[in-house]
């Protein structure tokens, strides 16, 4: 018994290290036949001149650096606001009784309204509206309205999904704390908002990594961050490769971020499985 269990653990291993060596070539064969095609067509030395410049690239790297963080302070501010606003979006959309209606359908009307723009037009209508008003008391900074457009846009995002995840607790969790005397505010506050808002926290970082993204939008209505850097040098230099810089910030910032999102659902769905196993 136990000389065929380890039988069949090195059978295992010898399966499992042929299909990762099968993956591995098909994987160089893949992007070499790539690379062999990019390479050898026929406008590949003038692609090659106006965005893989190395001198340009190593010039342009250190200040697109430091104007990227202006975009981190652009995500971490409209974060935070997207996140208390979508929650309260959320909230009141999930209040019961007719005499809740009309803000339920105001919740509603916003939620739509700011899903069905576009976010460069929301930024533009902002930045460039409100200073027109001349209004007294009232900002021109751009910086400023980027972060609000940003807020807005992204909180109608954000309240889908807490709305998702308040959904998702079961009734019996409401009926139990109505049971022991709460009202239906207090069950929300107490019982179902904080089970759903721990539900949420994959689907929110998906949605932080957009926003993360779209910070660059605030360079179109002239704040000059890490984009608005890029393009600078690039009309300097007559050369696209300022952008590859960017680029390559945003790669490095982004892909972590987003393989910590997929740890963070596959342990989800783990503690899912284990729990309805026992």
């Amino acid at each position: 018994m136990t000389g065929g269990s380890a039988s069949r653990r090195r059978l295992g291993r010898s399966v499992g290290g042929r299909a990762v060596l099968i993956a591995l070539a098909s994987t160089v064969v893949f992007f070499g036949a790539i690379g062999w095609v990019v390479v050898h067509s026929p406008g590949w030395p003038v692609v090659q001149r106006s965005f893989f410049d190395a001198e340009r690239f190593w010039d342009a790297l250190p200040d697109s650096i430091a104007r990227f963080r202006l975009n981190v302070q652009l995500f971490l501010i409209a974060e935070v606001l997207s996140l208390v606003f979508g929650l309260v979006l959320a909230v009141l959309r999930s209040l019961p009784g007719p005499v809740f209606f009309p803000i339920r359908a105001l919740a509603v009307v916003y939620v739509d309204f700011f899903r069905a723009l576009p976010g460069i037009l929301v930024i533009f209508i902002l930045a460039f509206g409100i200073p027109g008003l001349r209004l007294q008391g009232v900002t021109n900074d751009r910086f400023f309205w980027g972060i609000v457009a940003l807020t807005l846009l992204y909180s109608a995002y954000v309240s889908e999904v807490y709305r998702a995840g308040i959904e998702s607790v079961h009734p019996s969790q409401e009926a139990a704390a109505r049971s022991l005397g709460l009202s239906r505010v207090q069950a929300l506050r107490f019982v179902i908002v904080p089970q759903a808002v721990r539900r949420v926290i994959p689907p929110l970082l998906n949605d932080f990594i957009g926003l993360q993204k779209d910070t660059v939008l605030v360079s179109f209505v002239g704040v000059v961050e890490v984009f608005r850097t890029a393009s600078i040098k690039s009309s300097a230099y007559f050369n696209f490769t300022p952008y590859l810089a960017t680029a390559l910030i945003f790669i490095v910032v982004t892909i972590p971020l987003a393989r910590f999102t997929d740890w963070l659902v596959a342990r989800d769905r783990r503690n899912q499985l284990r729990g309805g196993v026992r």
